[in-house]
C-alpha cells in the first residue's frame, strides 16, 4: 500500500503508547496529515496492568480504542497493522500488508521483556506488559487457587500456593502487594478445602534492595510495607535457575508453580531496522532533539529512546514518552512554521509505587512520603492519568468498592485449557503444554 496522505508532509508514527498518542494530539494542529499505526486497536495504560493481573480491574478500564481517542482529530488516520521494518532510504515503513511512505517519522514501538539471555524462561515467568499478558497471568494466579482446592497432596497443595515474583521494581513490588491481598482479603473465604491466607508470596531482587531508583528510605519503607503483608523479600542474589518446580536462588530451590517475570526489558527492534547505534538495552542513540543521528527526520521516543539527562539514561516511565510525544509533535510543528526549539528537557514529576491497601511510597523532588498519604497521592495521580473520562469514573468506583469490601471484582478465568501453564503462540512456544488437569474425585 502507498501512502495513505497527500500533502506537503506526511507523519506517520509507530506505536499509540504514551509517547505516540502525545505526538498525535500535539500535530492536531499542523499542516500535516498523520498515519497513527499499531498492531492493537487500543491505547493502553500500562501502570495498571498489574491491576488486571491481579483481579482488580478489567482490561476495557485501563484501555481505549485509538479511533475514539482521535475521531475528531481530521489530520489523523489510524491503521491496525504490524510494523515489520523501515527503508530510510525509500522513507518507508514496511507492514506486514503493504507499506506507507513519511516525510516525518516518529518511533514510538516500547519494549518488550529481556529474560537477559534466557528466553527459555518465559514460558514459566511471562512477564505484564500487554493485556494478553495480564490475563494470562490472572488466569494462571486464579487458577493455582482453584487447583489447590482440589488436590489430595498435602505437598503439592503448598507447591501450588506458592508464588513466586522476580524483580523488585514498582512492577514486582505492586503485583507482589496485590497477589498478598488477593490471597489474604479477597479470596480468603470463598474457598472450602484450602485456606488462600496460606499462600506464600516470594519477591526476588538481585540488587541489594527493592525499588532502587527510589530513596534508600522509601525502599526500606516497601519492604517493611511488603513484609507487613506477609510478602518474603530476598535481597542481593538473582535467580539462576527457572523452571515448571520453581527457581532456584543461591543454590537454594524454592517450590512454586506460579512465577510472575518483572526484571527487565527490551527496546523493540526498531534498532535494527535502522542499523542505528543501540545501547545494550537495544534503545536507539538519540540526538537531543531526539532523532537518530544522520536521521534528521526519524525520531526516537519512550522506552526505544536512549535520551540523556545529566548523562544518564532516562527512565522508561510513561512520564517520559508522554513529554517526548509531546515535544517532537510540537517540535516538527515549530520548525514546519520556519522556526525551531531546543533540545528535549524532561521534567521530573516524581516516582510512585503502591504496595498494597492503604500502603505507597512517593518521591516528588525533595518530598518523600511512605503510607497512607502516599498512597491517596498514587491513587489520585493513576486515576488523573486514565484516558477518557468513563475510564477515571469506573476505576474510581471500583477502587472505592474494593476498599470498603475488601473485594476483587473481576476474578474471571478466560481462555480456560485446564493446564496450569497456558500455551504461548505457536512462534514463542518453547516447551510441550503440560498434561490437563485431572480433578480427583470428592
Amino acid at each position: 500500500m502507498d501512502s495513505m496522505a497527500a500533502g506537503p508532509q506526511h507523519v506517520v508514527i509507530i506505536g499509540a503508547g504514551f509517547g505516540g498518542l502525545n505526538a498525535a494530539l500535539a500535530l492536531a494542529k499542523a499542516p500535516v496529515n498523520i498515519t497513527l499505526i499499531d498492531k492493537h486497536n487500543y491505547h493502553l495504560f500500562q501502570p495498571l496492568l498489574y491491576q488486571v493481573a491481579t483481579a482488580g480491574l478489567s482490561p476495557a478500564d485501563i484501555a481505549s480504542p485509538i479511533r475514539a481517542l482521535l475521531r475528531d482529530q481530521q489530520n489523523a488516520t489510524v491503521l491496525l497493522a504490524k510494523v515489520t521494518g523501515i527503508d530510510p532510504v525509500a522513507r518507508q515503513v514496511l507492514m506486514d500488508d503493504g507499506r506507507v511512505s513519511y516525510d516525518k517519522l516518529i518511533i514510538a514501538t516500547g519494549a518488550r521483556h529481556s529474560y537477559f539471555g534466557r528466553d527459555d524462561w518465559e514460558r514459566y515467568a511471562p512477564g505484564i506488559k500487554r493485556i494478553d499478558d495480564a490475563t494470562t497471568l490472572r488466569r494462571r494466579i486464579l487458577l493455582a487457587f482453584e487447583r489447590a482446592e482440589n488436590e489430595p497432596d498435602p505437598v503439592e497443595r503448598q507447591r501450588l500456593l506458592n508464588f513466586i515474583v522476580i524483580g523488585g521494581g514498582p512492577t514486582g513490588v505492586e503485583m507482589a502487594g496485590a497477589i498478598a491481598e488477593l490471597a489474604r482479603k479477597a479470596l480468603s473465604r470463598d474457598f472450602r478445602r484450602i485456606d488462600p491466607r496460606l499462600a506464600n508470596i516470594t519477591l526476588i531482587e538481585a540488587l541489594p534492595r527493592v525499588l532502587a531508583t527510589f530513596h534508600p528510605h522509601l525502599s526500606d519503607a516497601a519492604r517493611e510495607a511488603l513484609t507487613d503483608l506477609g510478602v518474603k523479600v530476598r535481597l542481593g542474589k538473582p535467580v539462576t535457575v527457572c523452571d515448571e518446580d520453581g527457581v532456584v536462588v543461591d543454590g537454594e530451590r524454592l517450590w512454586a508453580r506460579t512465577i510472575i517475570w518483572g526484571a527487565g526489558v527490551m527496546a523493540s527492534p526498531a534498532g535494527k531496522w535502522l542499523g542505528a547505534a543501540c545501547d545494550r538495552a537495544g534503545r536507539i542513540m538519540v540526538e537531543p532533539d531526539l532523532s537518530v543521528p544522520g536521521m534528521p527526520d526519524i525520531f526516537v521516543i519512550g522506552d526505544t529512546a536512549h535520551a540523556l539527562r545529566n548523562g544518564k539514561p532516562l527512565p522508561g516511565v510513561a512520564a517520559v514518552a508522554k513529554q517526548q510525544g509531546q515535544y517532537v509533535g510540537l517540535l516538527i510543528a515549530t520548525r514546519l512554521a520556519g522556526r525551531n526549539l531546543r533540545g528535549f528537557r524532561y521534567r521530573d514529576y516524581g516516582s510512585m509505587a503502591t504496595i498494597g491497601r492503604r500502603r505507597a511510597v512517593a518521591q516528588i523532588g525533595r518530598l518523600r512520603v511512605s503510607g497512607y498519604f502516599a498512597w491517596l497521592l498514587w491513587s489520585f495521580a493513576h486515576v488523573y492519568y486514565l484516558t477518557g473520562f468513563r475510564n477515571r469514573l469506573v476505576v474510581g468506583l471500583n477502587w472505592g468498592w474494593n476498599y470498603l469490601t475488601f473485594q476483587s471484582g473481576t476474578r474471571l478465568i478466560t481462555g480456560y485449557t485446564g493446564a496450569l501453564l497456558d500455551p504461548l503462540p505457536p512462534h514463542e512456544a518453547a516447551v510441550p503444554v503440560p498434561a490437563k488437569l485431572t480433578v480427583p474425585a470428592a
